[in-house]
């Protein structure tokens, strides 16, 4: 995935690596139910380590989330997640995602990312479904729900026959097994919501959140500091 800058106002000040996948080792997965939640919730995770922030488009509060946060957190890269629709690929594009995660594709759906001028990571649970993306020069997905789908033993098997292939393994991800997908040759990096438990939300408690959110940055493949 080659990044390219959305077309929105701001202007963010962190730079995209050449992958998505290179971020950092998690990419926090979040669903914002009120929109100021999200510039102090995205602030506490960028402090932590965690610059790259999914927003699932499963809230009315989800695009205006992203909007703030693209315009005030410039440490943070925010992108839009849960993904479904042409319409939605470009309603985040215009808040300022600066990239896009879906749980499937389509070729419609295909086609929309690919126009949007930002990385995105459709998502497989199959390995037909990573060969069909393989075939349309998509290398980099979205593993999901990585553990109904097979959990590393899974992934394991694909790096063999489909070594091209890295993933964003998401979906039933906590700290305890973090490490063992990130040892696998073929997992940039995993998606989770460990880091943003529901008490700390609801309290505001955004120094909690930033200190699960270092806790996660700092993991590696033998369940240690980088």
């Amino acid at each position: 995935m080659t990044p390219h800058a959305p077309s929105h106002s701001a202007s963010p000040s962190l730079p995209m690596p050449s992958s998505l996948l290179d971020l950092a080792p998690v990419i926090p997965v979040v669903v914002v139910s009120d929109a100021a939640d999200a510039v102090p919730l995205a602030r506490a995770l960028a402090a932590g380590g965690l610059p790259a922030i999914e927003v699932t488009l499963r809230t009315p509060a989800a695009l205006d989330a992203i909007r703030a946060i693209a315009a005030e957190v410039p440490d943070a890269v925010v992108g839009a997640g849960t993904v479904l629709t042409p319409e939605q690929v470009k309603d985040s594009v215009a808040a300022g995602a600066r990239f896009l995660v879906s749980p499937g594709w389509t070729e419609v759906l295909l086609e929309a990312m690919r126009g949007s001028g930002v990385p995105f990571l459709p998502g497989v649970s199959t390995t037909s479904e990573v060969v069909a993306l393989l075939e349309r020069g998509v290398r980099e997905m979205k593993f999901f729900p990585a553990q109904a789908a097979g959990g590393t033993a899974y992934l394991k098997s694909l790096a063999g026959p489909l070594p091209q292939a890295r993933f964003c393994p998401t979906g039933g991800i906590g700290l305890g097994s973090a490490p063992d997908y990130l040892a696998l040759p073929n997992v940039g990096c995993v998606g989770g919501t460990w880091m943003l438990p529901e008490d700390a939300i609801a309290t505001k408690d955004w120094a909690q959140v930033e200190t699960l959110a270092r806790e996660a940055a700092a993991l590696s493949p033998d369940g240690t500091g980088r």
